[in-house]
């Protein structure tokens, strides 16, 4: 089998939070260049520190060794914001009786304790892992190889988020055994044949035009292997996710100059997952908040003293109440100099789902999810023992996991119905954008903004507008009444 050469992949800064010491851990790439596959994200995992002060701590953080003020969620504000359905009473939904399947490269011996630490610092129900290695045999993991471990935080925020949103699914760590492009598609082929009627996540993928650099007949396995796979999901009511990328419309640090999207999200069969970020945006500053509830960007919380919104530095334990949703953009944060994938694909004709579009292409992403640094997540990650803490994490990676516990959600809904899952959710996902009433009620129209990268020579990019778009497809969920729909049309 032919290996591509590798290029310098995602990089995953460690820097300080609130001056804690990280310990030795060394600054890493997310994924080696073995096979071309690329990571997306986590693109930054700034270290918090050892433990939280509360389960709602404060929204703000300080990153760069306590330099930068940026603002920091948990998953509790994350639900509040995209109005995920109660898990408790007559109508509660965790995601019982589904299974979220999260295939990423070479494993991580952490990943049961970690989210372990993650779900009793934010008051979570715990679940125990569900581990599949590729051919039987799960990799030794080695420390010393940036590239592995840039996959233990992969893996980490994959888990915990997938979890948090659906605390009752089964989740699945399917692990391949490398990185490479072949080895990830047969790993998910395996994966989709061993787990029928569930959701498969994937927070990694590759520029199509760093693809189609390999020999015709390594590109022809990928594709024939990946899309055989992608199909057999859709006929045995599988649905499949993929985060759309974390450079831009060009992927321009991989030294391209033309509009491309990220693989296996430019998969006619796959849901892609772009980014946005808080509309307005904070990085170094904090919102003036004179009302009953102040927005932070994506989140509002009820503006009271004890969760001190008005100051920086907190003096004491936050007490911050989520009350909704404030506004988003593209994501495309040039201080970071990272921005959402999305363009037109290089490999795939427009489907079905797109005509009316106005496309001559398979264009990505279908639908968005926070994805800023300032405005991360927080998540638990100890594979360097000496590193262990929480991070801060931002970037696309996060939205394919939480995109599948909204799928998780649905399913638990529609087997109420006595409907089976839902599915390749594509055609449903166009029928409601197109659909004003649907549309209005399930989603959140991202109209600004751009996924041009900052440090794109050529200043490649697309902007967001009315409806659907190259930037931020339909946009982000509204998930309760989005579930609903999905169970009936999905």
């Amino acid at each position: 089998m032919f290996n591509k050469k590798g290029l310098v992949l995602i990089g995953i800064f460690l820097l300080v939070i609130f001056f804690a010491s990280p310990g030795s851990f060394p600054a890493t790439a997310a994924s080696s260049g073995s096979g071309g596959a690329t990571s997306s994200p986590p693109i930054i995992a700034y270290f918090y520190g050892n433990s939280l002060s509360s389960a709602q701590p404060s929204p703000y953080c300080h990153i760069e060794g306590g330099t930068v003020l940026a603002i920091c969620y948990t998953p509790q504000d994350l639900k509040a914001a995209y109005d995920f359905p109660s898990t408790t009473g007559p109508n509660g939904l965790t995601g019982a009786g589904q299974t979220i399947v999260i295939v990423d490269a070479f494993g991580s011996p952490s990943v049961q304790s970690d989210l372990n630490t993650f779900d009793t610092a934010f008051g979570l129900p715990s679940t125990t892992i569900q581990i599949v290695c590729q051919g039987g045999t799960c990799p030794v993991f080695n420390p010393s190889n940036g590239d592995e471990v840039g996959w233990t935080e992969e893996i980490a925020l994959d888990t915990q988020y997938a979890h948090a949103m659906a605390p009752g699914a089964h989740i699945v760590l399917y692990v391949a055994t490398s990185d490479d492009d072949f080895v990830l598609a047969q790993a998910v082929q395996s994966a989709i044949s061993m787990f029928p009627h569930s959701i498969i996540s994937q927070s990694w993928g590759d520029p199509e035009l760093d693809l189609l650099t390999a020999p015709s007949s390594y590109v022809s396995a990928v594709l024939s292997t990946s899309e055989a796979a992608y199909q057999q999901a859709a006929l045995q009511g599988t649905t499949v996710f993929a985060s759309a990328g974390d450079w831009g419309a060009d992927n321009s640090p991989f030294g391209f100059t033309t509009a491309n999207p990220e693989f296996p999200s430019s998969s006619p069969w796959v849901t892609a997952v772009g980014g946005t970020e808080g509309n307005p945006y904070y990085l170094g500053s904090i919102p003036s908040c004179t009302g009953s509830t102040c927005s932070t960007g994506l989140v509002k919380f009820l503006n009271n003293p004890s969760c001190q919104l008005n100051t920086p530095n907190p003096t004491s334990a936050a007490s911050c109440t989520p009350v909704g949703y404030g506004g988003e953009q593209v994501w495309n944060e040039k201080a970071f100099d990272a921005a959402t994938g999305g363009a037109p694909s290089l490999l795939f004709k427009t489907p079905i789902y797109q005509l009316g579009l106005g496309l001559t292409n398979r264009t990505t992403p279908d639908v968005s999810y926070n994805a800023a640094i300032s405005g991360g997540v927080f998540g638990y990650w100890s594979a360097i023992p000496t590193a262990a803490g929480f991070y801060l994490f931002g970037g696309t990676s996060a939205g394919s996991p939480q995109w599948s516990a909204i799928a998780a959600l649905a399913d638990q809904l529609a087997a109420t119905y006595h409907r089976g899952t839902i599915g390749f959710i594509n055609p449903a996902l166009y029928l409601i954008g197109h659909v004003p009433f649907l549309y209005n009620q399930d989603f959140h129209d991202i109209t600004v903004g751009n996924n041009i990268l900052a440090s794109s020579p050529d200043h490649v990019g697309f902007s967001a507008q009315p409806g659907w778009d190259d930037a931020s497809g339909w946009g982000t969920p509204n998930v309760s009444h989005l579930i609903s729909d999905l169970a009936l049309f999905g």
